[in-house]
């Protein structure tokens, strides 16, 4: 399990904010931001929820309760979501046939191996 300062920077870096602009987000000094991704110092409660609603996850998901199915909530699917957004559409539908094959393929394995 990824410690609470290693979910905070990818959460941070997912939304490519410096560590300066979240400590200004949250009113926080520039210097914390650095602590908590190092796991120097543990946020309080009030500072994890100000984090959590600033890079748009959870509590829950900062604090590894939680494994956030919800692609939307996980930053490093929310990272590859906005990349093959960003691609041309000729590479974007071969990734997208290639999913889809995959799926199939896993939904298949697993029907057959209950």
């Amino acid at each position: 399990m990824q410690s609470f300062g290693k979910k905070l920077r990818e959460c941070r870096e997912v939304k490519k904010i410096s560590q300066n602009e979240l400590a200004k987000l949250i009113e926080a000094h520039h210097s914390i931001i650095g602590k908590y991704e190092r796991d120097e110092v543990k946020p309080s409660i009030d500072v994890v929820v100000k984090i959590a609603n600033t890079l748009n996850t959870t509590v829950g998901y900062l604090l590894g309760e939680t494994k956030d199915n919800n692609a939307l909530q996980d930053p490093l699917m929310l990272k590859h979501l906005n990349e093959i957004n960003n691609l041309p559409n000729k590479e974007k539908e071969a990734l997208l046939l290639t999913l889809d094959a995959f799926l199939r393929d896993f939904k298949t394995k697993q029907a057959f191996s209950s």
